[in-house]
């Protein structure tokens, strides 16, 4: 049975057939009772009327053991009707969310199964950047943690590097539409009624520029900085001050959060033992200045009950230090290339006797339709690199560099890639699977909707233009020398041919039963298919001009209204899911580079 986004474990097919009637009558023990109410809104949208019984009905749940420990489950479909047997409470979750599964391939239908079912990883989480441009309104995560559930993830991380409303530092975080406690309590519960942990993470060390920018945390910065951001980009961690701003901070942020685990993030200290701990670096080295800051925050940790999660760039740069960090810190190990040097590294870090959780990543980021079969690659070589090395979790992150311009809807793909991978990695096959994820997002049956996900994720590939994709519209003209350098290597036919691809690209209309999110998420693809069909026409324009060929005033003309209609049609979707932030600094860009085709037509 090729029907699951999330393939179960074990699925044996029977020769019969159970229709479901309008009326289900629905019997549970205790220990299951919660999932009875997501069951009874899973029916409802199908129109069956969902009742609990007391005598014995349609559907029964209970809790027993089945052999393969928390969350598991075991299925079983007969023309009498359907038996669930959960091990725990999130068990009997998960029964149910397959069930959905069956419901949206075959409808009221049911094929007659058994199906036993547990998961590979313990811990499954999706880790989104809300720091870099979009912060998503509180409407739009409960969304989303809705979805990541059905999809068997268990953990949300969300990247807090200053988008959070600080009572006692009330200056970070403004003008960034920061979140406030209140809504970090709100979806922590949301999240809690779909046997999700929101774990809290906060950037403690490295890309602290956004606070290192104002007047009064300027000084804690290591380095003076630069234009951009006047205090650098890392908290200097010879400062005493450093770790008493810090320990402010988490003692108003780390108690919002109920799960063990808390993520001082702790990667890319650019510019550690360059400046004011240069001193000290000299004499022990970069690497011993970088732990005893990391032991710091650890400390500041245990005094709230979290155990220390960490990236892994800087311990495995300096590999002396696994000998020192302690053994309970969870090493949260990145790599964004499918065969990468810290990818490849995870078994030495296991080694050491540290718990790990693998970090792959959708590759949707500094693009607008997103690197599709680069992220598939990385997540499935770091599940198998996970599984062999004994991880307990795998964390698929999504991240928002320069502006985050890369708009939600492009990253659910990998996303839920990512989630069949952690649930079941030997299961979860490339073949189908696009048609499946849009049939289980969008409703769509037919293939329409994957092709064009397919279309729009290998822009970058079938341009060869992968991190330069954002670059010609987001900056001023003068801006462009990297983007420039890029386009050295790209033939303008390749161009022409995707925008051609894409301008014949139709987004098929959802169903009249899609939910308002999943229409949203269209408008969202929508969007991106129109970025990307810009940058590549302007990337032909700018090719042309590096080739010494001069481009025709009613191109730039022709450029510039593009330009215009794709800018007001960006602010409108931006404000679909996400609060205004920094919306202004890429309308400001839009405005820049309208000004520059407008020069170019007087050329």
């Amino acid at each position: 049975m090729n029907a699951f986004l999330v393939p179960p474990k074990h699925v044996r097919l029977h020769a019969a057939t159970l229709h479901l009637p309008r009326g289900v009558t629905v019997q549970a023990d205790a220990a299951c009772i919660a999932a009875t109410h997501h069951l009874q809104e899973l029916l409802g949208a199908y129109g069956k009327i969902c009742r609990l019984s007391t005598a014995p009905a349609l559907v029964a749940f209970s809790q027993k053991a089945t052999g393969h420990g928390p969350e598991s489950y075991t299925l079983e479909v007969t023309p009498r009707g359907i038996t669930i047997a959960a091990e725990d409470a999130a068990g009997a979750f998960y029964a149910v969310q397959t069930l959905r599964e069956l419901l949206t391939s075959h409808g009221d239908a049911l094929p007659c199964c058994t199906i036993r079912d547990w998961p590979d990883f313990r811990r499954r989480g999706v880790y989104l950047d809300v720091s870099r441009g979009r912060v998503p309104t509180l409407a739009c995560l409960k969304d989303l943690a809705t979805l990541f559930a059905q999809w068997k993830i268990n953990e949300l991380q969300l990247n807090i590097e200053n988008v959070f409303q600080f009572t006692a530092h009330p200056d970070i975080g403004k003008g960034y539409s920061p979140l406030s406690a209140k809504d970090i309590v709100a979806l922590r519960e949301h999240c809690a009624r779909h046997h999700m942990q929101l774990v809290g993470a906060f950037a403690s060390f490295g890309h602290f520029e956004k606070i290192l920018q104002l007047p009064n945390y300027r000084m804690l910065g290591e380095l003076s900085g630069n234009h951009q951001w006047p205090g650098g980009t890392t908290i200097c961690p010879t400062d005493p001050r450093s770790i008493r701003l810090i320990a402010e901070l988490y003692a108003e942020f780390v108690p919002l959060f109920t799960a063990v685990d808390f993520n001082i993030n702790g990667d890319e200290p650019w510019e550690l033992g360059e400046g004011r701990s240069k001193r000290k670096a000299d004499k022990v080295g970069k690497g011993r200045v970088y732990l005893d800051f990391v032991l710091q925050l650890d400390k500041l940790l245990r005094k709230h009950g979290k155990r220390t999660n960490m990236w892994t760039d800087i311990v495995l740069q300096h590999p002396e230090l696994l000998d020192d960090v302690p053994r309970d810190m969870v090493m949260c190990n990145w790599d964004y290339d499918p065969a990468g040097e810290r990818l490849l590294r995870t078994g030495e870090i296991a080694a050491h006797g540290y718990p790990v959780v693998v970090c792959p990543g959708t590759s949707s980021w500094n693009t607008h339709g997103g690197r599709m079969q680069l992220g598939m690659d990385n997540i499935r070589s770091f599940a198998a690199e996970g599984l062999r090395h004994g991880a307990e979790g795998l964390l698929n992150t999504d991240w928002g560099d320069n502006g985050h311009r890369n708009l939600l809807a492009v990253s659910l793909h990998n996303l839920a890639w990512g989630a069949a991978h952690s649930w079941h990695h030997a299961g979860t096959d490339a073949d189908g699977f696009t048609a499946r994820f849009s049939r289980a997002v969008f409703g769509i049956q037919d293939t329409r909707f994957a092709d064009a996900l397919r279309t729009l994720g290998g822009c970058a590939h079938a341009c060869l233009l992968y991190g330069i994709l954002m670059k010609p519209i987001q900056w001023n003209w003068d801006a462009l020398g990297g983007a420039l350098h890029s386009l050295k290597e790209v033939h303008p036919e390749a161009l022409r041919a995707h925008a051609a691809a894409l301008r014949t690209m139709r987004w098929p209309a959802l169903p009249a039963a899609a939910t308002p999110f999943a229409r949203r998420l269209r408008e969202e693809l929508v969007m991106a298919t129109a970025l990307d069909a810009l940058a590549c026409r302007r990337a032909v324009a700018l090719k042309h001009e590096q080739l010494g060929a001069r481009v025709a005033p009613r191109e730039w003309q022709g450029l510039g209204a593009q330009t215009e209609a794709v800018m007001h049609a960006f602010a409108r979707v931006w404000r679909l899911h996400n609060r205004p932030s920094r919306l202004r600094e890429h309308l400001a860009g839009f405005r820049a580079t309208l000004r520059a085709y407008q020069q170019n037509q007087l050329k």
